[in-house]
């Protein structure tokens, strides 16, 4: 969440960063909350100034009792009484209001950095394309066709089992997608130091409200009632809450972690989007980077966040691009966010395949997990970072529809031939 201190100070400040945004209830939040963070000071002073009454009082009927003079001090036990009953009401009031600026504050989204431009979808800015569109002497198929008649992608069957949205991986379908998933492990850990790490595939309401998916996205999580937990969106939620409610040593930073999860998306405001194949899923698989940094090394661990996960597609010779999302198009806990877009050439088009994301202090003070930069410093905040490196599901669709033959086959790429065993998948 934003620091109530920055917007108290500096208002204009956080307005000016929300507009960015495009949404005029984000700024019409602040002014709520400013509002209501007067009133909490108010009552917060009115309490004070009863409670140093009730102070100057108090022993003054203490010494008349003691001196017998019991008619002097009933006046001031009645107002004793009366000023405690007021203090019990403010305190009441005061509880209430505190609630309404932590809801408010828990609904605002982060401030968009310097860097991100105004707009919608249409202002993302392109930073830098790889590789080549490849070229066929036949019309290439999109990856539905290619995984039916090959036998390793089974959708009907997965439907029968689980609702769509929720793909039945076959043979060599479900080995490619674990050599996928092996080779990206391999490669984060061996080549870039990340720490394996296998966490819950659910979590509690803290870890959802610590990285901010609750309570805003409530809607795209599936509950499960009975126990109060959440199928998790991504991995990015429990390992983000590996160090929540933590004070960290500064010598311990950065701290960088990779881990494999399924994903589960309820995808409730997406109905009758991209509902072909593998585009759009309720369940899939992913491999997702996190990392904790020091504040003054944040926006330099974005860039080299983004250089690991470039370094899987560039790894498998898939084509790609960077963007740099703009403020509509920024996520509700980003500062700023680089998306990593694959070409996939059946489907004769850009598919998003990793988000990689700066959120500075902004999920760590819902986590609250902080630092000590030096012995004897005061904590500060660390700053929170994560990307998928990669996404499965779309992926295997570059790769799929890139490497497909005139005959239906798909080359593979070295990379992945060495986890399958195989260079060709066949029908």
């Amino acid at each position: 969440m934003l620091d109530l201190k920055q917007i108290r100070d500096d208002p204009d400040l956080v307005r000016d960063r929300l507009s960015v945004r495009g949404r005029a209830e984000y700024t019409t939040a602040v002014d709520q909350l400013l509002q209501l963070d007067e009133r909490r000071r108010s009552l917060i002073g009115e309490v004070d100034n009863l409670r140093a009454r009730r102070n100057e009082v108090s022993p003054q009927v203490g010494r008349l009792k003691q001196t017998g003079q019991h008619e002097q001090a009933e006046p001031l036990i009645l107002e004793m009484r009366e000023l405690g009953e007021r203090m019990g009401t403010l305190e009441s009031q005061c509880a209430d209001v505190e609630n309404s600026v932590r809801d408010l504050l828990l609904n605002i989204p982060n401030l968009p950095e310097t860097q991100v431009p105004a707009g919608g979808e249409d202002a993302n800015v392109l930073v830098r394309e790889w590789g080549e569109t490849p070229e066929y002497d036949f019309a290439p198929q999109p990856h539905w066709d290619l995984g039916e008649r090959l036998g390793i992608i089974d959708l009907p069957r997965g439907t029968k089992i689980a609702g769509s949205g929720f793909p039945l991986y076959v043979g060599s379908g479900a080995r490619l997608e674990r050599a996928l998933i092996n080779l990206m492990l391999d490669m984060h850990v061996n080549e870039h130091g990340y720490t394996e790490v296998s966490p819950p595939f659910v979590v509690n309401e803290a870890a959802a409200l610590g990285t901010g998916h609750l309570p805003k996205f409530a809607d795209d999580m599936y509950h499960i009632a009975g126990d109060n937990l959440y199928l998790i969106p991504t991995a990015e939620v429990p390992v983000t809450n590996i160090h929540a409610g933590e004070l960290l040593d500064g010598d311990d930073l950065p701290k960088h972690y990779v881990a494999y999860t399924p994903c589960f998306r309820r995808e409730a405001g997406a109905h009758g989007k991209d509902t072909r194949g593998l585009l759009r899923l309720h369940q899939f698989d992913k491999v997702e980077l996190m990392r904790f940094e020091r504040p003054d090394s944040s926006r330099a661990a974005l860039d080299v966040l983004t250089s690991h996960a470039e370094s899987v597609l560039r790894r498998l010779g898939l084509r790609y691009r960077v963007l740099l999302l703009a403020g509509g198009d920024l996520g509700f806990a980003n500062a700023q966010t680089y998306d990593l877009e694959v070409w996939a050439p059946g489907v004769g088009r850009w598919l998003e395949v990793s988000s990689c994301s700066l959120y500075n202090d902004y999920q760590a003070r819902r986590a609250n997990i902080r630092f000590r930069p030096a012995p004897g410093s005061k904590p500060e905040f660390v700053h929170t970072l994560n990307g998928s490196a990669m996404g499965m599901p779309r992926t295997l669709i570059a790769l799929l529809e890139t490497y497909q033959q005139a005959d239906g086959s798909i080359q593979l790429p070295d990379a992945v031939a060495q986890y399958m065993g195989t260079d060709r998948i066949t029908v």
